[in-house]
């Protein structure tokens, strides 16, 4: 572990600082790890695959020696050290072919790990027409297939993607913002494997004038083109787990008593009052609701009007 040094000056008391607990973390950083058996093509898929992940990585250009689901005390070094929650380990041998590691950590422990291994098929950005986007933009996602949703390891791959490309949080939207779209599909499973593939799949938008208030929309694929089969995979632990997903106080919504909304979004407010009593009600403010003007009594009635008059008598 790294001993704790006290701040000598004002940088690194900042850095210290930067490093603590926030209601609002910062943009999770991406560290890129090459292995004692990486190789050329686990090399580009990884400066590839840092490109859609821009700004907010590093890379390392040396090979270690990591061992992530034998010993992770590295990973766990490498991630204090360098400040960073997302990690890629590029590694390769002969049962595990061009096998990119993912890891996420947790207060620099690791949180969870999955192997994805590259299969020969792959394209990189070189292999397609030129057709870049802006630096920084965050990317639409798409996920075709059932399994996303249904199967623990395949939400734990969309889960993954989501984290690792998902950028800073922010409540502005802008459809100039809209330029690339990365599509991750559950593909069929190869012979002598028990889960189907994860295809990566990477596309830029056009526009084009359609005559009609929306516009036409054209994919056009940029790369990189990956398919990966699934591997070994570690999941948290249940006590992690929920550490890891806990809200601060202040971040939590505060619930006000008796004030609901309806469907249409309307707030609705409920006033509880006591019980009333009308008999002690005060009402004879007015002239007329004093009590010698109540009509009430036995030799009260409705006067009688006749069409003749009262001192006529009726004829017999």
């Amino acid at each position: 572990m790294i001993r704790t040094v006290k701040p000598k000056n004002a940088r690194s008391k900042r850095a210290l600082k930067d490093k603590e607990s926030k209601l609002i973390e910062n943009v999770k950083t991406a560290l890129f790890v090459p292995g004692a058996t990486s190789n050329k093509a686990l090399h580009d898929i990884s400066v590839d695959l840092s490109a859609l992940k821009k700004p907010d990585i590093k890379r390392f250009s040396k090979k270690n020696e990591v061992r992530p689901f034998e010993d992770s005390s590295k990973l766990e070094f490498f991630s204090e050290k360098n400040d960073t929650s997302l990690i890629v380990l590029s590694t390769s041998s002969k049962k595990r072919k061009n096998n990119l590691t993912f890891v996420r950590t947790f207060g620099y422990k690791i949180f969870d790990m999955i192997e994805l291994l590259v299969l020969d098929n792959f394209k990189l950005l070189q292999d397609f027409r030129k057709s870049t986007f802006a630096v920084g933009l965050k990317p639409m996602f798409t996920f075709n297939g059932e399994v996303f949703e249904s199967h623990p390891v395949y939400k734990h791959v969309k889960s993954l993607f989501l984290d690792f490309f998902r950028g800073e949080t922010t409540d502005l939207q802008d459809v100039a913002g809209l330029q690339h779209i990365i599509s991750i599909t559950a593909g069929e499973a190869l012979e002598g494997q028990p889960l189907p593939l994860v295809n990566f799949r990477v596309y830029t938008l056009k526009t084009f004038k359609s005559g009609q208030k929306v516009p036409r929309v054209e994919l056009n694929e940029i790369g990189p083109r990956l398919d990966f089969a699934i591997g070994r995979y570690e999941e948290p632990s249940p006590e992690m787990l929920k550490e890891a997903l806990k809200k601060p106080r202040q971040l939590e919504a505060r619930t006000v008593k008796n004030i609901e909304t309806d469907v249409v979004g309307d707030k609705i407010g409920r006033v509880h009052v006591g019980k009333q009593d009308l008999n002690k009600m005060q009402t004879r403010k007015m002239k007329g609701l004093k009590k010698r003007f109540d009509q009430v009594g036995e030799d009260f009635d409705d006067p009688i009007y006749d069409d003749e008059p009262a001192n006529k008598k009726a004829k017999i």
